[in-house]
């Protein structure tokens, strides 16, 4: 019997120059996305979509923004870096906040456009052009992430009351901290040492890594243990809110001074259990690697596909079920396959992707 040989990660895929892993780690993200807004209808009457509604979005959006901070430079940006913003989230954001309000205004009348509010889903790309341009700033300080932490956590969403959904900037700065984390990690080398390059990467090879991927599966495990044992509890504090970090402590029934360490130790453990789901990912290139770079396009184009069903009121009563959630998790999953697919992306492009060189001035 012949050993196997050590695992060799795939990192990049030649055709693309895209890193296997990361592409791997978007999807599962976005497919958790797509996944939470397909049964939301059902947790109300169904303790099992309630209970993975909870596991889900303890970490799905904290993973996002550490993926995105770890893609992210912290150098100040220069012309070049500020019209990629726009045309890469504010745009598009503008784009489809149109599109939602005229929705909203055919299917309900009535809906005016106010950019300062975001629709379902596009409050993320406000908070991304939010973490993009503050983080040069942020970068500057000698403990970044312990400054977000108590800026994000404890003051700026918790304590002030003002700090609202405009702009989205409860959400924004409730994420900071992790945005801010991915960003530090790849300064601090995690990359390489995960994923093969770094001086100590080799020593991980073998049982440690197993070892380590053993921890992150028993912490995601005991963790949904504590939701589906703890259930009514969840219920009746409402833990969906703290984890949307859209409300101030009081709203949230919390106005005692202690509420900010409640939300620090939900800090601490979604960025336990978004590193478990760092450890967890394929590193290698798997059936769904292609589909983690088209993350945008199918955030942005899933509400279309499940706006119908959510509002015709079929979810819910009597239809929330067994069959009707494991309906509804198969239906997010092909849908967030549908959507990176080569020919959904080509059509919507223009969409999520606009062509808008004419809007700005050459430089010199």
């Amino acid at each position: 019997m012949t050993t196997p040989a050590p695992e060799q990660p795939v990192r990049e895929r030649p055709a693309t120059g895209r890193i296997a892993y990361w592409d791997n780690v978007r999807f599962i993200a976005i497919a958790l996305v797509v996944i939470g807004h397909a049964i939301q209808r059902l947790t109300a009457d169904n303790d099992a979509a309630f209970a993975l509604y909870l596991i889900i979005y303890s970490f799905h959006m904290p993973l996002f923004a550490i993926a995105s901070g770890w893609f992210s430079k912290a150098s100040p940006p220069d012309a070049v870096a500020l019209q990629r913003l726009m045309t890469a989230i504010v745009i598009p954001y503008l784009i489809f906040e149109t599109i939602w309000t005229a929705v909203r205004f055919i299917v309900q009348g009535g809906a005016t456009l106010n950019p300062t509010t975001a629709s379902w889903t596009l409050w993320f790309l406000l908070a991304l052009a939010i973490f993009r341009l503050v983080l040069p700033y942020l970068a500057r300080l000698k403990e970044p992430v312990l400054w977000v932490v108590v800026l994000g956590v404890g003051i700026g969403v918790g304590y002030w009351p003002n700090v609202d959904d405009t702009f989205s900037l409860a959400r924004a700065l409730g994420l900071l901290p992790f945005f801010v984390l991915g960003w530090r990690a790849r300064e601090w080398g995690l990359g390489e040492l995960w994923l093969g390059g770094h001086r100590l990467s080799d020593r991980l090879d073998g049982t440690p890594r197993t070892v380590l991927r053993i921890a992150a599966a028993s912490l995601l495990i005991a963790w949904s243990v504590v939701i589906v044992v703890g259930l009514e509890h969840w219920r009746a504090v409402d833990l969906r809110l703290w984890l949307f970090y859209t409300e101030h402590f009081a709203a949230l029934d919390a106005p005692q001074w202690w509420a900010g360490i409640i939300r620090l130790g939900l800090l601490v453990l979604t960025t336990a259990l978004c590193a478990a789901v760092l450890v967890l990912a394929p590193r290698r290139t798997t059936v769904f690697t292609s589909f983690g770079g088209a993350t945008l396009y199918v955030y942005l184009l899933h509400t279309f596909a499940l706006y119908p069903i959510r509002e015709s009121g079929v979810l819910g009563g009597e239809n929330s079920g067994w069959p009707w959630l494991v309906g509804m998790i198969v239906l997010a999953i092909i849908i967030a396959v549908v959507l990176s697919t080569p020919l959904v992306r080509r059509l919507a492009r223009p969409l999520v992707e606009p062509r808008v060189e004419w809007l700005f001035r050459r430089e010199r």
